[in-house]
């Protein structure tokens, strides 16, 4: 059940909310099975849908399109449609919807579209917004972070040829997926230079996440461990 109202008082941690309409108490109790029910109060700042983040959702609507075969307007709502059932938010127009709801919406869409191996075209990769996760998404789907071409993942500092790769703690290591191309010109150029004129940066990765990619089991973990407690290192 969704209430709306205006917040009214904030003291600590406790708000005061007037709602717009009297609520149905028996219903409440029936939804709560009589017990203290549990709340969420999303506030909206009363700013709308900035022109980026316009831009931004309808560039990857389009690539869902392309991929699908439904027109953009299809596919603007069968995705609104999973936005809305995921977060239990009323329908919305991208043309005067809450920056919130358009932030929402277009993470929704990234993350629905990177869990679906949707190709992203190269021209909308800079649609992605920059606190979006994306270099891990990129990592899990193994999608170049700068092209979104298939990619190898690449460790910071470069691993030299003849290492054996099965016996490197990746733990030690960052990490960035880059394609053929853009891994040949990063050693042609430099990480240095790499990173500064494609502003991105190589993350560090924990243990879940290094097992998840398989760039080291849990066995080999251990040993690592053990190898360093008996002063053993690489």
């Amino acid at each position: 059940m969704r209430l709306n109202g205006k917040l009214t008082n904030i003291e600590a941690n406790k708000i005061t909310v007037q709602l717009d309409d009297k609520p149905d108490v028996l219903r409440l109790r029936q939804l709560s099975n009589h017990r203290q029910p549990s709340v969420q109060v999303d506030i909206e700042d009363g700013r709308s849908i900035s022109p980026d983040q316009r831009r931004k959702a309808w560039a990857l609507i389009n690539d869902f399109a392309y991929y699908t075969g439904y027109s953009p307007f299809e596919m603007e709502e069968v995705l609104k449609a999973h936005y809305m059932a995921e977060t239990g938010t009323d329908y919305f127009s991208m043309a005067d919807t809450s920056m919130e709801t358009a932030a929402g919406f277009i993470t929704s869409i990234l993350d629905y579209g990177f869990d679906n191996e949707i190709p992203w075209r190269f021209k909308n990769m800079d649609a992605i917004p920059s606190d979006y996760p994306l270099m891990m998404q990129c990592l899990k789907h193994r999608i170049c972070v700068i092209c979104g071409k298939h990619a190898d993942i690449d460790h910071e500092p470069a691993i030299g040829r003849g290492y054996d790769r099965n016996r490197i703690d990746n733990r030690k290591f960052k990490f960035f997926p880059l394609c053929r191309a853009h891994h040949t010109l990063r050693h042609s150029k430099g990480i240095k230079w790499f990173m500064e004129f494609y502003h991105i940066k190589p993350v560090r990765l924990d243990e879940d996440t290094i097992v998840s990619l398989r760039l080291n089991s849990r066995k080999q973990l251990r040993e690592f461990d053990e190898e360093a407690k008996h002063g053993k290192t690489d």
